[in-house]
């Protein structure tokens, strides 16, 4: 049975459904000179300010080496697991690639940036969702997903060095930093009048090398 997470948008938001066929390795949020915000998973060609919101391509773990042929399938094949909080289906999801051990990069999706930019992305709004190559698969389905990971050629055990580790999960939609907060202005210390000057130490007790 394939178990879905759905979670509700605002009607205003303008949506863009791409097709199953197309990646979604690459993010980018691109602000046009109408001020229109845009999330795309092509470079942008046109005028406006470009913004990258997740690393492009790969498994999230490219330092770490993998055995020739997982490392072949996985540049051909890469596989992005999508996710949201409190979800026993991406929680399950989430396991069974790594007890098949499927190196992958995982996105979160938990604000509304997040929701917004998958949702123009894929065209909907269920998770967990797996993408294979150009391949989207919506809702956990173990059955469903073995057959797309057997016909992309991943090996039905796991074949990752004992060391390997994946790489922690990224949200879709980089946080960004909250503007540093202002000082508050300090009064400027008064200059003491030459009233209140403290008076200058004799010139015979001045330090070797002074001269007041």
């Amino acid at each position: 049975m394939k178990h879905i997470a759905r979670w509700a948008l605002p009607t205003c938001l303008s949506l863009l459904a791409l097709g199953a066929s197309l990646p979604v390795q690459a993010l980018y949020k691109v602000v046009g000179p109408d001020g229109k915000v845009t999330y795309t998973d092509r470079p942008p060609t046109e005028q406006g300010r470009a913004q990258p919101l997740s690393p492009s391509g790969g498994t999230g773990s490219e330092a770490q080496p993998l055995p020739f042929e997982l490392r072949q399938i996985a540049s051909r094949y890469p596989v992005t697991l999508y996710t949201t909080a409190n979800c026993q289906a991406c929680d399950a999801a989430r396991s069974m690639l790594r007890q098949r051990g499927i190196p992958h990069a995982e996105r979160t999706v938990t604000t509304q940036q997040d929701s917004q930019a998958y949702t123009q992305l894929t065209g909907g709004n269920e998770l967990p969702m797996m993408q294979v190559g150009g391949q989207q698969v919506r809702g956990f389905s173990s059955t469903e997903w073995s057959s797309y990971l057997d016909a992309a050629g991943y090996p039905k055990q796991s074949r990752l060095p004992s060391t390997y580790t994946y790489a922690p999960a990224t949200p879709m939609v980089a946080a960004q930093p909250a503007p540093a907060a202002q000082q508050p202005a300090t009064a400027p210390q008064a200059t003491p009048s030459p009233a209140t000057a403290a008076p200058l130490p004799p010139a015979g007790n001045a330090p070797p090398g002074f001269k007041f």
